[in-house]
């Protein structure tokens, strides 16, 4: 377990690298989170977005990075756990647009996948 969360760590700094293109933030471009804290004020957002959402227990780990468009962008590192017996969860990235009247919606889930090899 503790090497999957090693793993899935990883490859969220990979991915919140990837975002980053520059040390500025430009306008339309992903900036990766220097502190991958779920604030409250970014917690907010993605429970708003969140509301109404059945099926899943999601719950954030870490904000990897955020998108100024009109409005905001957030990309989180979520555990996802679908509300059965017996359920596993599993890492997805939760995409939530944040718009300017203070609305907010989910955009997309993307699965992670973390591979380790056979000899871990």
């Amino acid at each position: 377990m503790k090497k999957m969360i090693y793993g899935i760590a990883a490859m969220a700094l990979v991915l919140a690298l990837c975002f980053t293109a520059s040390a500025e933030t430009l306008m339309g471009g992903w900036k990766a989170c220097e502190d991958p804290t779920v604030t409250e004020e970014s917690r907010a957002v993605l429970d708003k977005a969140l509301e109404g959402f059945v099926g899943s227990k999601v719950e954030p780990v870490a904000l990897l990075a955020t998108q100024v468009v009109a409005g905001t962008n957030y990309c989180f590192l979520c555990r996802v756990t679908p509300v059965a017996p017996n359920a596993q969860s599993v890492y997805r990235l939760v995409y939530v647009y944040h718009a300017l009247d203070g609305s907010a919606r989910i955009l997309e889930f993307q699965d992670v996948t973390v591979g380790l090899s056979a000899a871990e």
